[in-house]
């Protein structure tokens, strides 16, 4: 493939072969040498292939390789034009995402109490491989959170009434049909209100440094306040309705895989009444994730209270804003001159809308949206805000953490979860490691890019700008 420098943030390669559409790739000359280790190249020039694509496919700047797609993958596919949906370029976590919520504490404040603090929420928040959560929903239950995602945990005193207004989506996506196995039925009831295993984790984070004091102020950010990361998806729930769902489109359109660069592509025509299913049941794993982020959200609230003697409301835990990863949706977009509605894939990307956008809450259109992105266990976080360029050029899109850059099997034969807790503890950095030495060692802060550099790109790029950068105090991992 031909990759060529279009200037020093982006990357194009050029439509070949089977091709649809040119690939643009986001990244510096420091992160391109990581993305070439793996297959995400090759990945990006695949998707580029399917049919329907529109302008072009995209890699964030912390893409890596992935399941059909590259992970920090972003494409938009046109209905009228044969586009089609690909669960490979959603993702198995589906709604994979990250919500930040702010109090009125100190950094001083919370390192006085830290230990408690964390011990507290690890309590009140079930974590690890295969965890369940606090309450086993019943059948009936988790069809009602299907359809009303964190409106169900709201209205079932979960949280308040406003947090609906600070999510995308509010916290809900339209199901027609609950086109969901038993199965998956069976793999959602105990785990509601957990938090998982892997890269998922809960941060206390305070904030180090305000990059736009007006957007900060604006998204209720302020130096040295202590906020609070929460980070995970669907569970078992979304990856089981993606494992359905590969499984009957190679059924139902299996010669169309011989016609792929990669069979990992699989997809169904958006016109189709597979496409339909699969978008509905897509969404419902999208509500699991934000009842489950809303659940844990309001455990956390109330482990705070009971350690500083106080309420949530005196603390002001405000919820900022919850962000979806790997998700796809419907949306207006201007491509070669023309408003389309197109189907945006975003697998480890976050939204990136600029200031008007009507699907932003009216507290943040004025300024646009707010886009936070996590970094490796021990690195900083950073929140940034969306941008009119990323809407002309990423389909309003960014990237949407560090990047993977070691295997967890390297991972394990290279560091220790004891030496990760060890080196931690030595930057001020406590850790409760809720699943065991082993996944803290898979997720040790070398095997992942470098965040800042990510951060920069997108900044410089103009795709997200920088607002404010939050460093961790106290690390809860799966």
């Amino acid at each position: 493939m031909k990759l060529t420098r279009i200037n020093d943030f982006s990357w194009s390669i050029e439509k070949e072969g089977k091709m649809n559409v040119p690939d643009i790739v986001f990244a510096s000359d420091k992160l391109m040498e990581k993305i070439k280790l793996d297959k995400t190249l090759q990945q990006a020039s695949n998707v580029a292939c399917l049919p329907g694509i529109q302008k072009h496919a995209l890699a964030m700047p912390d893409a890596h390789e992935g399941y059909g797609f590259p992970i920090g993958g972003v494409a938009a596919f046109d209905p009228k034009e044969g586009g089609v949906i690909s669960p490979g370029g959603i993702g198995y976590d589906i709604n994979c995402g990250v919500r930040l919520l702010t109090t009125n504490m100190t950094r001083e404040a919370a390192k006085k109490n830290i230990d408690a603090l964390l011990n507290i929420t690890a309590k009140n928040v079930p974590a690890g491989l295969g965890s369940a959560g606090k309450i086993k929903a019943t059948r009936e239950e988790l069809n009602e959170v299907l359809y009303k995602g964190s409106r169900w945990a709201v209205e079932h005193g979960f949280g308040w009434k406003e947090d609906l207004e600070r999510h995308e989506e509010n916290g809900e996506m339209k199901v027609k049909d609950l086109a969901v196995s038993p199965d998956a039925m069976k793999r959602g009831m105990p785990q509601l209100g957990s938090l998982g295993s892997g890269n998922h984790f809960l941060e206390l984070q305070y904030v180090e440094q305000i990059y736009d004091e007006k957007i900060a102020g604006v998204f209720g950010l302020k130096k040295d306040q202590l906020c609070v990361m929460i980070h995970c998806g669907s569970r078992g729930f979304g990856h089981q309705v993606c494992s359905d769902y590969l499984r009957e489109m190679e059924q139902k359109f299996g010669p169309e895989i011989t016609k792929l660069p990669d069979r990992e592509l699989i997809y169904a025509p958006l016109d189709s009444e597979l496409a339909e299913k699969y978008f509905s049941a897509m969404s419902a794993s999208a509500n699991f994730a934000w009842a489950n982020r809303q659940m844990i959200m309001h455990w956390v609230r109330e482990g705070f209270a009971n350690i500083m003697k106080s309420t949530p409301q005196d603390l002001e835990m405000r919820l900022l804003y919850d962000v979806a990863h790997n998700i796809a949706k419907f949306e207006e977009h201007e491509i070669d001159g023309k408003k389309k509605t197109v189907c945006v894939h975003r697998k480890g990307a976050t939204r990136s809308f600029g200031p008007g956008r009507a699907e932003l809450p009216a507290i943040y259109r004025n300024v646009g949206q707010p886009v936070i992105i996590p970094g490796s266990m021990g690195t900083a976080s950073y929140v940034l805000v969306g941008t009119k360029e990323a809407e002309r050029n990423t389909f309003g899109s960014t990237a949407h953490g560090a990047g993977r850059v070691m295997s967890r099997g390297d991972a394990l034969r290279k560091f220790r979860g004891e030496q990760v807790r060890d080196d931690l503890a030595k930057k001020g950095i406590a850790l409760r490691a809720s699943g065991g030495w082993k996944g803290i060692a898979e997720e040790a802060p070398e095997v992942y890019k470098d965040i800042d550099e990510v951060v920069h790109v997108s900044h410089a790029a103009g795709i997200g700008n920088l607002v404010a950068k939050l460093r961790p105090i106290g690390v809860i991992k799966g």
